[in-house]
């Protein structure tokens, strides 16, 4: 049996790209591994009728990587290049009184990685620790990634982590798998997230789309640079970056318009008619998302790492570099301003006139945002705050590379195939009762042609694809 293994890099000394491609070639079998120089990567495996015709598709794939400036490389001796991340200083709250905090979690490192719904609170670390939490602060699992978790975002049912590694992780079940994988150039500072369809800011100011199957849409690069802001709704694609926000309609085909914002935009949040931009100039800005307007400036005394809105912006919130967070009402006019009583907050979520803070110091805070709570809080009374602690036995789960197999169909399982269409390996459903046609959302890394698994259900997505949830098995 013949056997072969190309192995290519492309590393631009600009700071651009900093990739390998790997192709091996076992008989009628091609493996493809691919991605950052320094990580594991991705893998993709294809089978062909014959060696000869296996031999013809790996020449052909190591050919289109040549003539994008690939070059023959021995592994192991370029470095992997050092992921960006945000250097954030926190400096002591200079608020008179300090916020009515009911509990904090202590997660072990500085957390950027929020979300909050009616079940539960998700925090995510630079350490790459997810954990979620109920309500009343009790630590209910943690996720184990492999790198630092950039942002937490929820489309419906499911949760995705993006990650210092470049690959965003479905968290919607006990083991997460890497869903979507960005491209190798391209460093993650924010996500958003709607029907399947990711959206990815970078640190160099781009904006990049990519479908439910892993697959790119379309791109842009701003003016600007380091994107800390993408915020996605069914009309457009909001992208906030050091020039200001710019709006592209939602398939990518022009520009809708720009808005220079008043300093470089640090995060962002939206409602259903406007955009909000925290900056470095101490300022929340409200924009129109029909044609960029400002509508309303929230001045902070320092830096903006955040900002948050009750439901309808009749509240706006932020969170600033000296441990402070505000309160304003819509039309900017200041309600209060009180220390954190920890770190700067870089992300936050208003929920059920509780505000959730994720720090400088790794915490997961837990603010009471009622009025009374807050004028009680100004007059100098506030609630002893709980220290939350993990249990010692909590689960943890982390992502696999492998599934586990099962010989047969539990009467709730649903069985999908992995099949071949045009080159690319696609997932259908077998079972009765779906839509044969669709393809579903499947982790890349584990799909084999002509391959059977089992999933515990699978729920549609607008777009005409199903999404799986719960847990995936190898039918043999």
């Amino acid at each position: 049996m013949s056997e072969s293994t190309t192995y290519l890099e492309l590393s631009q000394e600009s700071g651009g790209a900093h990739k390998f491609y790997e192709v091996s070639v076992s008989g009628t079998e091609v493996a493809v591994r691919y991605g950052r120089i320094g990580a594991a990567g991705q893998a993709q495996h294809s089978t062909f009728p014959t060696a000869e015709k296996a031999q013809a598709a790996a020449a052909k794939k190591i050919g289109e990587k040549v003539r994008k400036g690939y070059a023959p490389a021995v592994r192991g001796q370029r470095a992997a290049r050092p992921v960006t991340r945000r250097q954030v200083a926190s400096a002591p709250s200079t608020a008179r009184a300090v916020a009515p905090v009911l509990w904090r979690f202590r997660t072990g490192s500085a957390a950027f990685g929020i979300h909050v719904d009616a079940d539960r609170c998700w925090v995510g670390n630079q350490n790459g620790d997810v954990h979620t939490l109920g309500h009343d602060g009790e630590v209910l699992a943690r996720y184990q990634l492999p790198a630092g978790v950039k942002c937490l975002v929820a489309d419906d049912f499911w949760i995705y982590a993006g990650c210092d590694d470049g690959s965003v992780y479905d968290l919607s079940s006990k083991l997460p798998f890497a869903a979507y994988d960005i491209a190798p150039d391209v460093d993650i500072f924010w996500l958003d997230i709607r029907e399947g369809i990711l959206h990815v800011a970078d640190r160099d100011g781009g904006l990049t789309v990519i479908d439910h199957e892993d697959e790119y849409q379309w791109s842009r690069r701003s003016s600007g640079s380091a994107a800390w802001m993408v915020r996605r709704d069914d009309r457009a694609v909001h992208h906030g970056h050091s020039r200001g926000v710019t709006a592209y309609a939602a398939d990518g085909s022009r520009e809708l318009w720009h808005t220079p914002t008043q300093g470089a935009v640090l995060f962002g949040w939206q409602e259903d008619a406007s955009v909000y931009a925290g900056t470095d100039r101490r300022v929340v800005q409200r924009l129109a998302k029909k044609d960029g307007a400002i509508e309303a400036t929230y001045a902070c005394d320092t830096v903006v790492y955040s900002c948050a809105t009750a439901p309808g912006g009749r509240y706006v919130f932020a969170g600033d570099s000296a441990s402070s967070v505000y309160c304003f009402a819509a039309d900017g006019t200041r309600l209060w301003k009180l220390g954190t009583g920890g770190g700067s907050a870089l992300s936050m979520q208003y929920l059920d006139e509780k505000l959730y803070m994720v720090t400088t110091d790794g915490s997961l805070v837990c603010v009471d945002a009622s009025d009374a709570a807050v004028a009680a809080a100004r007059a100098g009374t506030v609630p002893v705050a709980r220290d939350v602690k993990s249990a010692a036995a909590l689960p943890t789960y982390t992502p696999s590379a492998t599934v586990q197999t099962v010989t047969a169909t539990a009467a709730s399982g649903i069985v999908v195939e992995c099949v071949q269409e045009s080159g690319r390996l696609r997932m259908h459903v077998v079972s009765d009762g779906f839509e044969p046609s669709w393809n579903v959302q499947f982790p890349r890394h584990i799909r084999r042609p002509g391959t059977r698994y089992v999933v515990d259900g699978l729920a549609p997505a607008s777009g005409g694809f199903y999404r799986v949830r719960g847990e995936i098995r190898q039918l043999v």
